[in-house]
């Protein structure tokens, strides 16, 4: 019998209070969209598919070579795909953010993992199937990004759950 696989992506998880005023925000723009839920807020550094459950420790062991520093992203913009995803995502995302995008995707296609070939574009999915760009005002969303993880996802009939297999913390600023 085989094991099912697993579906696999490195991310920040959401701090839980600012996930919590993002979906408020969120809600009152009357979007047309399907929301993604507050706990299920993340950003993806790298989308791995579908993958062996004997991978894992394998991943949990490349994802701990992976250092940086902690930083402050900026979510300061609001924009929306033509596939209908809409997104908040910095102006001027921090060094710290791309070298570590950088440091796993080498890590990865080192071990031979096989990897989205577009370019790393760092965002928050506030919702999917959205058919305009809603008006509004927005908000510079300020997240303090201490550690990243490596999460399952899982579907279920009340709808997609991110599981956290790992987290990995990103040192404090000016430490080795």
């Amino acid at each position: 019998m085989t094991t099912p696989s697993l579906r696999l992506f490195f991310a920040l998880p959401c701090p839980l209070e600012l996930a919590r005023a993002i979906a408020d925000w969120r809600g009152a723009l009357g979007l047309d969209g399907k929301p993604v839920a507050a706990a299920n807020l993340h950003l993806t550094l790298t989308f791995l598919g579908s993958q062996p459950r004997g991978r894992v420790d394998e991943l949990k062991s490349l994802a701990s070579t992976c250092t940086t520093e902690a930083f402050v992203l900026h979510l300061d913009r609001l924009g929306r795909w033509r596939n209908g995803l809409l997104h908040l995502d910095a102006s001027h995302p921090p060094e710290a953010l791309l070298q570590l995008e950088r440091q796993l995707r080498q890590a990865l296609l080192g071990a031979g993992f096989e990897l989205e070939r577009r370019p790393f574009h760092a965002h928050l999915t506030l919702a999917r199937r959205c058919t305009r760009m809603p008006a509004g005002v927005i908000p510079t969303f300020d997240w303090l990004a201490d550690r990243f993880s490596l999460f399952a996802s899982e579907n279920s009939p009340k709808g997609t759950h991110y599981r956290t297999l790992a987290d990995w913390p990103l040192r404090a600023p000016g430490t080795i």
